[in-house]
């Protein structure tokens, strides 16, 4: 049926509208039948006299009709289309009918009696019309040209059978009865025949959506009040001729029933699950025997009527002999349609069966070719491992023919291990039927290569056409291979083959596992010392050969059985597992370093690395908890190698706990230190600087000292390392500077006096930053400091580093104002050369020359070459760590300009620096 305008819900909010539905239309229906009931019962027992049924039948019969007509065209509103039509037609069939009956009743009123023909003929023969109407218009499914002559002939032939029925039971009656005029007779028959097309189209539509598998419920509740209408009509038309109708007898419960019924379908809930009719039903007549047998039903009966009618009256009417061979050649017509539909039918099965054959025959060969060509070998065995079916793919992936294969056992074929895991296997799934089981075998290819082949193995033993347990094998060695090259890259260095950082540990791991009571384990970590210049020198490409060279060498100098990896860089590890104090881990760890003193041959080139290499063993550590686990020996290996490397290089150490207490003490100062500056524990002393001429102190160089709160005063020499390998010195340079300008211009600003020269140290790390010049500056300008008074100490480190970008940074500081110093002068490998490029003013003379002054020894005269070197270049020259005057007495006789030491002063607090500077510092009071 067509589809309703009401937009689509959710299910379940659907199901519980229609059940909603269905119990009201059920409360619905009861209401009818009791009204029906008592409706008939008044109408055929008269009770309360001929005028109460007359009242009743003509209220009655005007509420029903107008109730159906409304019920109809509200039901005509839920649909579009066809459906929409004719139902809406059949409302307004039925409401024509209850004008025609209001019209009756209110001639019967006004006037006392009701003529034939009238103004209520009418409305009550306009039902026909619009009503018949209103059924053709409802959709039904599209029909093939043959169908529709057969739904024709269906309809013709039950049409023909009802109005032989009409004749004789009512027609035939109705004419020799006569009328008043002709006019009456043409109406009275109008009836009768009109109630024969209606109840031809019912049974017509209804077998129609009995075909098409509809629900008719509707159409046949339709179906039943037109009947129930016909059969009033009929007594109606009969009784008007004869004169003996009256309003309110037993033929108007019919039309009363007949329109309660048409209510009742028009109030029925719609089906929301009906779709429209479609041509793709399967338009077959074997699946509903009601449409087929309808017509015949309907000729038997009227055959049956004439007969029995003809065996009373024995009379003979020409229509009925004409109707009868119509009927006659209609049975003919049906038949040969029937014929000719078979027919093709028969064709069309034929095709269907032939193209059914070769679709079948072309799956089967499409079946079989991808098996044969498959990838996969298939093959059906029995119980016992039999081959029953073997493909020929078998040949193209292990190179045995199919023929070798079928009768033979599998089992037979294959490895005795591989046999036996097979067997088992095919065991476990026999007992269970379609069970499936996976293994992997090695099977020998026909040319003697193993390879790797994975077996689905499915138990179709109770499948009639197999009969089996299907083997399907692949052939995954590839896959194997694959899988095996993934896996050694992931565990091994791409670049010297060697284990990696995640193999090695697994292997120390498995080696701690396995490790007996007499057994021990060690590591050794070892760093190339020089890798760097190299790979910086002569590129990555150099780098490389050399790395893997050194992997080599490492391989000759260890044990068979014993790791080695590399861990990335110039890193690299080796594990040894030996008796326990059999000093084995030594001797390799001797030989590694022996073998690592020849050179290295890089394409033209010999070039020299050396290692630092650190052991850790289990043993030397079982008592504590240092070496519970892989990770944990690792580090300490790592450890100890850093202590070989801070002895100088190509040696080994052994670790030692101290190691690890010293590197968390290492990791604790560096936290601190990082909050040291935010918590003000940082403090500035500062060490006068003395004039050789007058003893005056001409200023300070500023020296950071750390006052911990649980550690106490910390040594910078401590800290200033850490600060410089984690970077923290460029804060803590900066704020160094920035605390000794400020304190610099409050002591001048204080005395009233000339500015006070401050000088303070600069890292290597500092001139690494290219900004460097512009914190100068803001702390210059956010201090006030001359630029004059500010001295910037360095190390020779950084004339020999980098020259030329810092001989830029050094231009740069030197075009602000500032004086540059070289701190520690002749400790380094600075050269003439360079001093003549730097814009220096002032060389500092390190204290270790200083310090043997007035002893038989070099150390004077080179002092005494520094101090005319700088006078030479016009530098000032400075001498650190003078404690005695003899010293004091010798630089003054060089021609020294400025001096520093104990025999003048401690670093100080800036507060007892303030009172030297206001007191002097004479040289006799020394700290």
């Amino acid at each position: 049926m067509a589809a309703s305008k009401q937009s689509p819900a959710p299910p379940g909010a659907t199901e519980r509208r229609t059940s909603s539905a269905v119990r009201r239309w059920a409360r619905i229906c009861i209401a009818v039948a009791v009204v029906v009931a008592t409706f008939g019962v008044v109408l055929s027992t008269g009770a309360g006299g001929a005028v109460v049924s007359k009242t009743i039948s003509n209220l009655g019969l005007c509420l029903a009709a107008v109730s159906a007509a409304v019920a109809c065209l509200f039901r005509a509103a839920l649909f579009r289309g066809r459906m929409r039509a004719g139902w809406a037609l059949v409302g307004l069939g039925v409401l024509s009918w209850g004008v025609g009956q209001m019209a009756a009743v209110w001639l019967d009123t006004f006037t006392g009696s009701v003529p034939l023909p009238s103004q209520a003929d009418i409305g009550y023969l306009g039902m026909i019309l619009l009503a018949s109407a209103g059924l053709l218009v409802l959709p039904v499914a599209a029909q093939a040209l043959a169908n529709r002559a057969r739904s024709v002939l269906d309809g013709l032939m039950v049409a023909a059978s009802l109005v032989l029925m009409a004749w004789i039971f009512v027609i035939e009656p109705l004419i020799e009865a006569g009328g008043d005029s002709a006019l009456a007779l043409y109406v009275s028959l109008a009836y009768p025949l009109g109630d024969v097309v209606m109840v031809t189209i019912v049974v017509y539509m209804l077998a129609l959506q009995r075909r098409r598998g509809r629900n008719f419920a509707h159409l046949a509740l339709v179906g039943a009040g037109i009947a129930a209408f016909s059969i009033s009509d009929i007594g109606y038309a009969y009784l008007s001729l004869i004169g003996a109708y009256h309003s309110g007898g037993v033929t108007d419960i019919g039309w009363f029933a007949g329109f309660s019924l048409i209510l009742l379908a028009a109030t029925k809930p719609v089906d929301t699950g009906a779709t429209a009719p479609s041509a793709e039903v399967a338009d077959t007549e074997g699946g509903q025997p009601f449409g087929v047998l309808l017509p015949y039903v309907a000729v038997l009966a009227a055959l049956l009527t004439s007969v029995v009618w003809f065996a009373r009256t024995g009379q003979s009417s020409a229509f009925v002999a004409y109707t009868r061979s119509a009927l006659i050649l209609l049975i003919v017509g049906r038949q040969l349609l029937t014929l000719l539909e078979n027919r093709n039918l028969t064709r069309n099965l034929e095709t269907r069966v032939a193209d059914r054959t070769a679709e079948l025959y072309a799956s089967e060969q499409r079946f079989h070719a991808l098996v044969q060509h498959s990838s996969d070998v298939v093959t059906v065995v029995g119980t016992d491992a039999e081959v029953l079916y073997q493909s020929e793919s078998v040949q193209r992936v292990f190179g045995y023919s199919p023929k070798l294969l079928t009768g033979r056992r599998l089992t037979s074929v294959i490895e005795p291990e591989a046999a036996t895991r097979l067997a088992d296997a095919l065991r476990s799934v026999s007992g269970r039927p379609y069970a499936t089981t996976v293994l992997e075998l090695t099977v020998r290819h026909r040319d003697g290569r193993l390879r790797q082949a994975e077996i689905t193995i499915t138990n179709l033993l109770g499948d009639p056409n197999v009969g089996g347990l299907v083997l399907n094998t692949r052939d995954i060695s590839e896959r194997k291979e694959l899988q095996e090259q993934l896996v050694h890259e992931a565990y091994h260095d791409a670049l010297t083959q060697l284990a990696n950082r995640a193999l090695f540990r697994e292997r120390v791991s498995d080696a701690l596992d396995t490790r007996g009571d007499a057994d021990d384990v060690t590591v050794l970590f070892l760093d190339l010392d020089g890798f760097k210049e190299v790979n910086d020198s002569l590129g990555h490409l150099a780098g490389d050969q050399l790395l893997v060279q050194v992997a080599d060498r490492l391989r000759a100098c260890v044990r068979e059985g014993d790791v080695v990896a590399r861990f990335g860089g110039d890193e690299f590890a080796v594990l040894i597992s030996s008796p326990r104090d059999a000093g084995e881990a030594e001797l390799v760890a001797q030989r590694i370093v022996d073998g690592l003193h020849e050179p290295f041959r890089i394409d033209t080139r010999d070039l020299h690395v050396r290692g630092s290499i650190g052991l850790a063993s289990f043993a030397a550590l079982a008592e504590g908890d240092d070496a519970d686990d892989a990770e944990q020996l690792m580090r300490n290996a790592d450890l100890a190698m850093y202590k070989a490397k801070a002895a100088g290089g190509s040696s080994f150490a052994s670790y030692d706990p101290q190691m690890l207490a010293g590197l968390v003490e290492r990791l604790e100062l560096e936290a601190d230190l990082r909050l040291a500056l935010d918590r003000g524990e940082l403090k500035l002393h500062y060490q006068p600087t003395i004039d050789m001429n007058d003893s005056r102190v001409i200023g300070f160089e500023a020296l950071v000292r750390w006052q911990h709160p649980t550690r106490g005063l910390i040594n910078p020499l401590d800290f200033i390392p850490i600060a410089e390998a984690t970077g923290l010195i460029v804060p803590l340079g900066r704020w160094v500077l920035t605390e000794a300008c400020r304190q610099a211009v409050e002591w001048a600003e204080r005395d009233n006096s000339r500015p006070i020269k401050m000088a303070v140290n600069v890292s290597v790390r500092q001139f690494d930053r290219s900004d460097l010049p512009t914190v100068v500056r803001e702390v210059l300008t956010e201090t006030g400091m001359p630029a004059d008074q500010l001295c910037l100490e360095m190390t020779e480190s950084v004339l020999m580093t980098d020259t030329e970008e810092n001989l830029a940074q050094l231009v740069r500081l030197k075009a602000l104002g500032v004086t540059l110093a070289i701190d520690d002068f002749g400790t380094g490998y600075s050269s003439l050369a360079y001093l003549r490029r730097f814009p220096v003013d002032t060389l500092k003379i390190d204290r270790s020359f200083v310090e043997r002054l007035g002893e038989q020894s070099d150390d004077a005269a080179l002092a005494s070459t520094i101090v005319q070197l700088g006078q030479s270049l016009g530098m000032s020259t400075v001498a650190e760590g003078i404690e005695e005057y003899g010293q004091l007495a010798a630089l003054r006789d060089m021609g020294c300009t400025f001096a520093q030491g104990f025999y003048f002063s401690r670093p100080v607090p800036a507060g007892e620096a303030g009172r030297l500077l206001l007191q002097g510092a004479e040289a006799s009071s020394a700290a």
